[in-house]
């Protein structure tokens, strides 16, 4: 029983109950398989590996950092445009998958070097330091872009239905449906759930989607829920695992993206330390996790993350936002929890009926689930902001937080893939947006006391 006042909810340092502990895990698989899939099926990478890798350079991550920084480690959007233009290269053209794969993976290893470079002179910079070239405006922007610059994936994946039932009236409005449903018994979950039950909103909100997407299914004859994804007569299979194989093309294609993902990982820092600490007070718990001095140590994790990932096969990744707004929701910041979803990842990876259970979820499921965690991402950089108290009537603040929302959302839906094609090359425009962010800020910081 839980007294009327009681504040629920498990700090990194917290391990919940076991049965709790797998319906947490649980849920954080739900939030990080979406975007960690997409990006294999984009760059063309093995998709059971991908999953695979996701798990171990979690695991990875979190033994590293001590068990300190509760955070999940998925394939990154920031590298897909650079793994592709080394996948469908012509040099490459004649190589097999796997030898394109190979090559690939060797700028993905060499990125997380930069990674640990960079997490070590943060390190011996120190904090001031580190808040001069990335103060809120930066990292507080920088995290609305990244929930917003979603919003169309959000949206699409909401309207999404089986090509097979092109032919069948309503179809869309039936995806519509199904993502409507999944939408709003999410955030009634999260609002009025009380108890224990109140930290599985999303876990909820996908298993209402998915009971509305088998009547709905049942009722039109249209299969929103499909459990043969994968035809496979084996039931176990271990994923294809390969090697780095040098190559200075995949090395200046890949490896410099990582510089440009430092001030995502600073804004999940940043947002953690907020709502860990945040949920510490209201539980009476009388310890400071300081986090948000922990940033270089969560980039040498990081850049463990892309080596283990990149050393067997897998895309390189960054720590995720979705799985940072599922904690903040579930206010579970157990780095438990993540371990064992870590475990679960790699062990789904390897039996063909599990995958298909995961990959029979609906896309409208996810587009619906999605509405709801992307928006979360965004509202947490608007957290930052107030939390660090950014004062939004300087002309300089201002400048700053402009130029990275407009270039950031401009040129991710202005321009196909979110690349800018800016003095004969194509930059993401993410990353693009947190560069012109920092050298900004920097520019008009001179002379400040």
């Amino acid at each position: 029983m839980t007294t009327k006042n009681e504040v629920l909810g498990y700090l990194p340092d917290e391990c919940p109950p076991f049965v709790g502990l797998i319906f947490f895990a649980l849920q954080q698989i739900v939030v990080m398989f979406p975007a960690t899939v997409l990006v294999a099926l984009i760059t063309g990478f093995h998709v059971s590996t991908t999953i695979f890798a996701s798990g171990l350079a979690t695991l990875g991550f979190i033994l590293i950092t001590g068990r300190q920084i509760p955070l999940y480690y998925g394939s990154s959007f920031s590298y897909i445009a650079a793994i592709a233009s080394i996948m469908s290269a012509e040099a490459f053209a004649s190589y097999s998958l796997n030898d394109k794969i190979s090559i690939a993976q060797f700028g993905i290893v060499m990125s997380g070097f930069v990674s640990i470079i960079a997490g070590l002179i943060i390190q011996k910079s120190g904090k001031e330091k580190i808040d001069k070239v990335l103060p809120a405006t930066v990292t507080g922007s920088i995290a609305i872009i990244i929930g917003l610059s979603l919003a169309a994936n959000a949206m699409t994946n909401a309207a999404s239905f089986p090509e097979s039932a092109a032919a069948i009236p309503f179809a869309e409005s039936w995806a519509w449906t199904i993502a409507i449903i999944t939408l709003i018994s999410t955030i009634l979950f999260s609002v009025y759930l009380k108890g224990k039950l109140s930290q599985l909103p999303i876990l909820f909100g996908l298993l209402t989607g998915y009971i509305a997407a088998l009547i709905i299914g049942n009722i039109t004859g249209i299969p929103f829920v499909n459990f043969n994804t994968i035809e496979s007569t084996k039931f176990f299979s271990l994923p294809i695992f390969t090697l780095p194989k040098p190559s200075l093309a995949s090395l200046v294609a890949i490896m410099p993206i990582a510089i440009a993902t430092i001030p995502e990982s600073t804004a999940h820092v940043y947002q953690l330390d907020i709502y860990v600490n945040d949920l510490a007070k209201k539980k009476g718990v009388n310890k400071k996790y300081d986090i948000e001095n922990k940033l270089g140590l969560n980039l040498i994790g990081d850049g463990i993350g892309d080596i283990i990932s990149g050393f067997i096969g897998g895309p390189a990744g960054t720590n995720y936002g979705e799985n940072i707004s599922a904690m903040a929701i579930s206010k579970n910041f157990s780095v438990y929890v993540l371990m064992l979803a870590a475990a679960f990842t790699m062990v789904i990876s390897c039996f063909t009926p599990l995958i298909n259970i995961v990959y029979s979820i609906p896309t409208s499921v996810i587009g619906g689930l999605s509405i709801y965690l992307f928006g979360v991402i965004a509202a947490q950089g608007i957290t930052i902001m107030i939390e660090k108290k950014v004062d939004m009537f300087s002309s300089k603040n201002l400048a700053v937080i402009a130029v990275i929302l407009i270039v950031g959302l401009g040129g991710s839906f202005g321009f196909e893939g979110g690349m800018i094609p800016m003095f004969g090359v194509k930059v993401p425009a993410i990353a693009s947006a947190a560069i012109v962010g920092i050298l900004l800020n920097l520019v008009l910081s001179i002379g400040e006391k």
